[in-house]
């Protein structure tokens, strides 16, 4: 389950946007949800420096500064969340996300309208930096809020992706303090994660080079099928 989560993040961090959301709902399929993303934290961490490397030169930064502090606030808000609930009801949440994101998904691919404008003000971004901070914090999942806000604004491909993998950089590191709150950081997490760490980095510079290569939207709607199933399963685990 490890190495299948941390190859989907690679592919995901590499270009492939969205595929991460897939990694922590097979995560939970062997650890409980807290343990599984403070394993992959420190590999998200050194994912988004191969990511943020390869698309330095082409990211919006105002979009940056619109979403960081709400992604800031969101955080803070998903340590304390985790700290006080059952671990039931994290695995529950991880698949509500996993679930709504992949159905939100398929009905754009069939046709599906996203409501807000390309224009929307930059404070709107910052109400959507809050889920996104909220869901990373919780499931590593922040992408569905922070696409829902930039995606309208049609940001040439490129740019799309190399803004994504900065404010997921940024995001990241904000979260290394909570997750050492929550006692996370322990020895046997921090191997699991060393372990995990080659894996990660092929995944990741395998992604920068097919994401330029492939037509990758020919795998998306199995990808968000399983979402959905995995969703469900989640859910009905929490139940």
């Amino acid at each position: 389950c490890a190495a299948l989560a941390v190859t989907i993040s690679g592919l995901g961090k590499g270009g492939f946007a969205g595929l991460g959301m897939l990694a922590m709902p097979i995560m939970v399929q062997g650890v409980n949800p807290i343990e599984g993303a403070a394993i992959l934290l420190p590999i998200l961490v050194v994912q988004d420096a191969v990511s943020v490397w390869a698309f330095r030169r082409t990211w919006d930064k105002a979009i940056i500064a619109a979403m960081l502090p709400g992604m800031g606030l969101g955080v803070l808000l998903g340590f304390a969340f985790a700290k006080v609930v059952d671990e039931k009801v994290v695995t529950g949440f991880i698949g509500l996300l996993s679930l709504v994101f992949g159905l939100y998904r398929l009905w754009l691919e069939r046709g599906g309208k996203i409501p807000l404008p390309s224009n929307s003000p930059y404070w709107v971004g910052s109400l959507f930096g809050i889920g996104s901070g909220f869901a990373s914090q919780i499931a590593h999942a922040g992408a569905p809020p922070f696409q829902m806000w930039v995606i309208p604004r049609q940001l040439p491909r490129d740019v799309l992706v190399g803004t994504t993998a900065i404010a997921f950089a940024m995001m990241n590191w904000m979260k290394i303090p909570t997750y050492a709150a929550l006692g996370q950081f322990t020895r046997a997490n921090l191997q699991a994660s060393a372990m995990l760490m080659p894996l990660a980095l092929v995944a990741t510079a395998a992604g920068v080079v097919l994401v330029r290569k492939v037509d990758a939207q020919r795998f998306y709607t199995l990808i968000y099928v399983l979402m959905v199933a995995l969703g469900l399963r989640l859910v009905a685990q929490m139940l």
